[in-house]
């Protein structure tokens, strides 16, 4: 009879343990929040058991990308993310962070992307994140301070460079936010909370997170015409700052740049080999955020996610509204603000090749708050593993896992997550490799992956057979040996 007693054991399953490696069986046991056990788990008497014959047993995903900073305080159940697999999320990307703001007024755009001005009240990082501990969410969280967040809470001009005094302001709120926990600094240069900023603004907050052994995150100034200028800049930045990099939904936008991704990937490869440079993708054409007038021309199709003006027409195409309005499209555009849209702007060749990429990390960039969403909120992880690694072959199935685990908790500085090991954090998924695959589209876009049996944060169930539980075992991440 067994001395020793585990509370999960999961039997019978093809483990892919994250590193890349070949599949291989073997049970394995859990005790509180760690795998204590992995192949034979003869000398464990289990609470609970599951049957994973036929079933992939895998690390839970790392969302390299996400916008769930307020998902996790209005729905910590995390549907979208715990039904695809996913078990820790980056939060606070593209210079946009539920904190360090206490706002007075409404949200700049593209800081409406997380909600309106009473969403913003965490005068601190610490505040944000001694919230999620008193109120867990079902899935980890790793933090990142948005650099749009610190501009606008520190300048009364965003239209400029920031002066002396408000960069000091701003070290001193990313300071804070780093001894509190955040993983790194993002900035959104793209976007005109962002954009007036100089290379030499980013580089002196940049020092700030590197001295805290944190990362540096960008949606970068141009990913159209310009997009290997901005490569530049954040190499740059990397450089200067002595920082590790991460360029964020790595594309190339636009018809005319169709093609471009040999070149841009081709200088990724060479600056790695002199600094730390990451990079994620998501699995789709099509791009997502505010209704912008720059990206409008170069899009084949935009579709509105959202619109405070005409909230009735969230879900049409732009080009339908404007001619059901007999106006052009930027004047439609102009009528329906403050909206957001999806932008059907990538050419599929060149999504594939980023993502074949080795180095490339999987980030859903879903946008929660979203009436109308990118399916990528809810089927980015099935979508690569059922269409890109399954159906047409891109990626092996145990790539395309270590693209959503190892790597990611290996870029990102995670300690004993993404992968299935003895001591390991319990963040677990099963899955059904012949089934799986994301049910979300552009006109259902809040469908739950098929092929999802369970997944397991921290050693608790938080998704089983179509459903998500009662669990709120999630926790902030912090990044270790940066």
């Amino acid at each position: 009879m067994s001395d020793k007693t585990c509370d999960l054991a999961i039997t019978g399953g093809m483990v892919i343990d994250g590193t890349g490696k070949p599949r291989f069986k073997a049970d394995l046991a859990v005790a509180g929040d760690r795998i204590v056990a992995l192949g034979d788990i003869s000398a464990y008497r289990a609470k609970r058991t599951v049957d994973a014959t036929g079933r992939i047993v895998a690390p839970g995903f790392i969302d390299a990308h996400t916008h769930d900073d307020n998902l996790l305080l209005r729905h910590p159940d995390m549907a979208p993310k715990t039904s695809q697999g996913v078990t820790t999320v980056v939060i606070g990307n593209c210079g946009v962070s539920l904190a360090p703001i206490a706002l007075d007024r409404a949200p700049p755009p593209p800081m409406d992307l997380l909600g309106g001005q009473s969403d913003y009240h965490f005068g601190s990082v610490a505040d944000y994140a001694a919230h999620l501990k008193s109120n867990p969410p079902s899935t980890n969280f790793a933090m990142l301070v948005g650099h749009s967040t610190l501009r606008v809470g520190a300048m009364d001009d965003l239209a400029r460079p920031a002066r002396p005094n408000e960069i000091a302001r701003m070290e001193a709120r990313l300071d804070e936010g780093m001894r509190a926990g955040a993983i790194g600094f993002s900035t959104g240069l793209f976007y005109p909370t962002n954009s007036a900023a100089p290379t030499e603004e980013v580089i002196a907050l940049a020092k700030i997170a590197a001295s805290h052994g944190g990362v540096y995150t960008t949606h970068m100034r141009n990913e159209h015409d310009g997009v290997e200028t901005s490569l530049d800049e954040t190499f740059r930045i990397g450089r200067e700052a002595n920082i590790p990099v991460v360029i964020s939904h790595h594309k190339v936008a636009g018809v005319k740049n169709f093609g471009r991704s040999k070149a841009t990937l081709a200088k990724i490869e060479a600056a790695r080999a002199t600094q730390t440079i990451g990079l994620d993708v998501y699995p789709y054409t099509a791009g997502s955020t505010v209704l912008l007038d720059a990206f409008i021309p170069s899009a084949a199709r935009v579709i509105i996610t959202w619109s405070k003006a005409h909230p009735e027409l969230t879900g049409r195409d732009l080009a339908a509204i404007a001619k059901d309005w007999g106006v052009e499209l930027l004047e439609a555009a102009k009528r329906l603000q403050p909206a957001g849209a999806i932008y059907f702007m990538m050419d599929e060749a060149d999504v594939q090749r980023i993502m074949a990429y080795p180095h490339s990390m999987i980030g859903s960039d879903g946008l929660p708050h979203d009436e109308h969403p990118h399916p990528r909120l809810w089927g980015t992880f099935p979508r690569v593993l059922g269409h890109y690694a399954r159906d047409i072959g891109l990626l092996t199935l145990e790539d395309a896992v270590h693209r959503m685990t190892g790597l990611t908790a290996q870029t990102f500085g995670f300690k004993d997550r993404g992968e299935i090991r003895l001591g390991a954090y319990a963040d677990l998924v099963v899955f059904d490799a012949a089934t799986i695959a994301a049910r979300a589209d552009f006109d259902h876009p809040k469908e739950p992956a098929a092929g999802i049996d369970h997944v397991i944060v921290n050693g608790e169930t938080v998704w089983r057979q179509g459903r998500a539980t009662e669990g709120r075992p999630g926790t902030v991440v912090r990044r270790v040996g940066g």
